[in-house]
């Protein structure tokens, strides 16, 4: 694994110390499924607080008290109402994905948090990579994957998957990264047509 040494050093962590699995709220319906930590998530050990995260973070923020986040402390107690999950819960050298072999590793731990520790089965998917992960932790899933990715309205659309003898819809986003010049202007706006049509929150999620 090419792990990025040098952001654990300066967070004064082991290179061998994961971003926290499976943060948030269990018991919440709604999830987010991203790809994996950067450097402010190493630094601060929670999943999607960077420029990436903040935007979901403001977003979910937005939902809950009608106004956009203006604190990292207000972010990450708006992220309190939903259950975060990464494909690998460590930072990768550079920008780049990890690969398919270092993604199939941590295939075991993340199927469980997603079909036994989240109690929910509405999954948002930030990008490709986070979507595309149900391939590798079900071969079965490779073509309707497929074809699903490949229609225009995959950013509105949703598809119910089997993960384990557990149904999961998952309700695909454009990874919500600054360097997506193409879909960042776009995500807030895409990410809050989800949120409403899936009636987040509701009372109990307040």
């Amino acid at each position: 694994m090419d792990l990025d040494h040098e952001v654990y050093a300066e967070a004064g962590l082991s290179v061998d110390t994961p971003v926290v699995l499976g943060s948030g709220s269990t018991t919440s319906r709604i999830g987010v499924f991203g790809r994996d930590p950067g450097r402010f998530e190493i630094i601060h050990r929670e999943p999607f607080i960077g420029k990436g995260g903040q935007l979901v973070r403001s977003g979910l923020h937005q939902r809950l008290f009608g106004a956009p986040c203006e604190s990292i402390e207000a972010s990450v107690k708006a992220g309190q109402h939903v259950f975060w999950g990464n494909t690998v819960p460590y930072k990768p050298k550079g920008n780049k994905a990890w690969s398919v072999a270092v993604k199939r590793r941590f295939v075991p731990v993340v199927r469980t948090l997603l079909t036994d520790v989240w109690q929910g089965d509405q999954l948002i998917t930030l990008g490709n990579v986070a979507f595309d992960w149900f391939r590798l932790a079900e071969p079965s899933l490779r073509d309707p994957l497929k074809a699903f990715w490949a229609r225009p309205d995959r950013y509105t659309a949703s598809l119910t998957v089997d993960l384990g003898g557990k149904s999961i819809t998952l309700h695909p986003l454009p990874h919500p990264s600054p360097l997506n010049a193409t879909w960042y202007p776009r995500f807030p706006g895409l990410l809050q047509q989800r949120l409403a049509a899936l009636g987040w929150p509701d009372d109990t999620e307040r």
